[in-house]
């Protein structure tokens, strides 16, 4: 099977491998171009996927856009069976997405039809989901709203980092993928599409500014899903005399908490601050334009005390 992959970021490369890794005939790597990045905007930096594609050797194409005339002409003249879509960072448009004879497939880390969106394991976390798992759906011209091919589940650790969880998923993902695909290459049993069900949608938005800024009137777990949803990007922040502060690294406090919204209970050996409901001991921290650290180490010099107040 002659495949023409999508995908840009770290999520995608686990299932570009697999793909490799089973004797798959990837004849063409589509990602984003490379990004600048510094104070200068002067560094380049390639996304994951292109250092994987330019360590396999595959053909490489970085289009500003999908819908390049040109780039199109390309990869038809390169003859996919089918694409796969992984974190790409495009919404394809129907010219595309019909250019393989047997269109194309994306592996979604969750189980549709809830969570459609850019950022489904994060509000999974940040909502306190107990269970999550990755999809492989049919692409069509909507927003993750194609038939459903092949789904895993996976149940979400109490303390899991959105991070964590994605690396994770990403491995599911890539088994989900070659899975699915080996069905529909041997023919006698191919997966059979479901199309999603659309009372149970539900929506994962793009992560925004306002909504990781802890609101310390929620109580300690609340605050807690948040700030592991948003660990390690964006990161939860707050603001102490007036400057930010990302927190990270949350354990919820057992007994009830005597202080209002957000003082500071503890500035000792740890870091604990009251909530609407409890308290949460702090063990990581990133000031602005610092490194992340310890909270024990950023206390030694931050003369914070007990009655301080985060807001």
């Amino acid at each position: 099977m002659r495949v023409a992959f999508f995908g840009t970021p770290e999520f995608a490369v686990p299932s570009l491998r697999a793909l490799v890794g089973e004797g798959f005939d990837v004849v063409a790597v589509v990602t984003q171009p490379d990004a600048p990045q510094g104070r200068s905007r002067s560094t380049l930096i390639p996304p994951p996927v292109k250092v994987a594609a330019e360590s396999e050797e595959l053909t490489l194409f970085q289009p500003e856009k999908p819908t390049d005339g040109a780039f199109l002409v390309q990869l038809r003249d390169l003859r996919p069976d089918i694409g796969v879509v992984v974190a790409y960072g495009h919404i394809l448009k129907p010219e595309l997405l019909a250019l393989p004879p047997r269109g194309m497939v994306n592996v979604h880390p969750s189980l549709l039809p809830e969570l459609r969106g850019p950022a489904p394991i994060e509000w999974a976390i940040v909502r306190g989901y107990e269970k999550i798992g990755v999809t492989i759906m049919q692409l069509d011209a909507g927003m993750d709203s194609g038939p459903i091919l092949h789904q895993i589940p996976h149940r979400i650790e109490p303390d899991v980092t959105a991070g964590e969880l994605s690396a994770h998923l990403a491995e599911v993902g890539a088994q989900a993928l070659v899975e699915t695909l080996a069905m529909m290459e041997q023919g006698d049993r191919p997966p059979q599409p479901v199309p999603q069900d659309e009372t149970r949608v539900t929506f994962a938005p793009k992560l925004t500014r306002e909504m990781a800024r802890i609101d310390w009137t929620k109580d300690a777990r609340a605050i807690g899903c948040l700030l592991r949803g948003l660990d390690p990007r964006p990161g939860a922040w707050t603001e102490l005399k007036g400057v930010e502060i990302k927190l990270f690294a949350p354990q919820v406090v057992a007994q009830p908490s005597q202080g209002a919204p957000g003082e500071v209970l503890s500035a000792d050996q740890s870091l604990v601050i009251a909530t609407g409901g409890g308290a949460v001991e702090i063990l990581e921290v990133q000031p602005a334009g610092k490194e992340r650290m310890a909270a024990k180490d950023w206390l030694r010099g931050a003369r914070l005390e007990a009655g301080a107040k985060f807001s």
